[in-house]
């Protein structure tokens, strides 16, 4: 089960910590989801995930501030009874004495932020579902180019790094070189991002570590993409066979999803900076409605159509 540290959340999300006096080094977060405890103020706990975290926007706010004071106590003991992992008021609203001391009591921390409930709940919903999302390492190379995320793969000493170092050059973008975190975002989308320690590193055979972020500049490098295509390397065999049109796409899977992929032989000559630019656009074409094999082969079928109606028409003359 995937979790997030609440310390960690209260640092990227600016919270401020109403209640010092609680341990949060304990506290962790293990649902995406966010929750508005409405019903659960006026006393109705069925089917109430507890292990979300609670957000009191202006709504709940004033209608806890209009309840009589033994019914607030008893809401306020309830909902922090059920261990919930932390309770944050939206719009800098401010907590009574009674919600901090009950808080306090029951060791949930109280944590406010100065932003609007609905944006608050949709960033810390986007943010909770990236980082609680599964995800997995693999051997490769992930660069931005066009605006696609290029997965390249292949064995050991093929030339990933060596494609990687060249588009850069070409004014491309690094994303991750040797290993890939990838994280599954949605149904639909992978987030690939590199690790901590070897971020904006590069390693080229011959010549060693290259540290594109210092050597390339800033706009060199990038700290995470969605990945769009992926680009198999191979050695070159002459008695396989390989695609030349592309009709039919091919796919892998990465936890769940199917990517794109294009399976590349490597030949002595062969520039592969090229051929991934060309690959990374083709795909964005394809994304756009244009699929240049199809269209070729609409061609070639209409010719051959038209030219046999023509001998069709020669031969009833005749």
């Amino acid at each position: 089960m995937y979790s997030v540290k609440l310390s960690d959340i209260i640092i990227k999300m600016k919270l401020t910590n109403l209640t010092p006096e609680v341990d949060i080094a304990s506290h962790e977060i293990s649902q995406s989801d966010v929750n508005r405890p409405a019903l659960q103020l006026a006393g109705f706990y069925d089917y109430f995930d507890a292990d979300r975290a609670q957000i009191i926007g202006k709504v709940e706010y004033t209608f806890i501030e209009n309840m009589a004071p033994y019914l607030k106590l008893e809401t306020f003991e309830r909902l922090f009874g059920s261990k919930i992992p932390c309770l944050i008021l939206a719009r800098s609203l401010e907590p009574d004495e009674d919600m901090i001391a009950i808080a306090k009591r029951h060791g949930v921390p109280l944590l406010q932020t100065k932003l609007s409930t609905s944006y608050f709940l949709s960033e810390l919903t986007r943010y909770l579902k990236v980082e609680l999302a599964p995800s997995i390492s693999i051997h490769g190379v992930l660069v931005d180019v066009y605006g696609e995320g290029i997965l390249i793969k292949g064995e050991s000493g093929i030339g990933k790094s060596e494609a990687a170092l060249e588009l850069i050059k070409r004014g491309h973008r690094l994303v991750a070189d040797d290993v890939v975190e990838i994280k599954k975002v949605s149904d639909d989308t992978l987030l690939g991002t590199s690790p901590d320690i070897i971020r904006h590193f590069i390693e080229v055979r011959g010549i060693g570590i290259v540290d594109c972020k210092t050597l390339f500049g800033v706009e060199s490098v990038k700290e995470s993409q969605t990945i769009d295509l992926i680009i198999n390397l191979t050695e070159w065999d002459r008695q396989k066979e390989y695609d030349r049109l592309g009709l039919e796409e091919e796919y892998d899977e990465i936890l769940g999803n199917k990517v794109v992929s294009h399976t590349i032989p490597i030949r002595p000559g062969r520039n592969l900076a090229i051929i991934v630019e060309s690959a990374a656009i083709n795909h964005r074409q394809k994304k756009m409605g244009y699929n240049a094999a199809v269209e070729l082969n609409n061609r070639v079928t209409g010719n051959l159509l038209r030219r046999s109606q023509e001998r069709d028409e020669e031969n009833e003359k005749l």
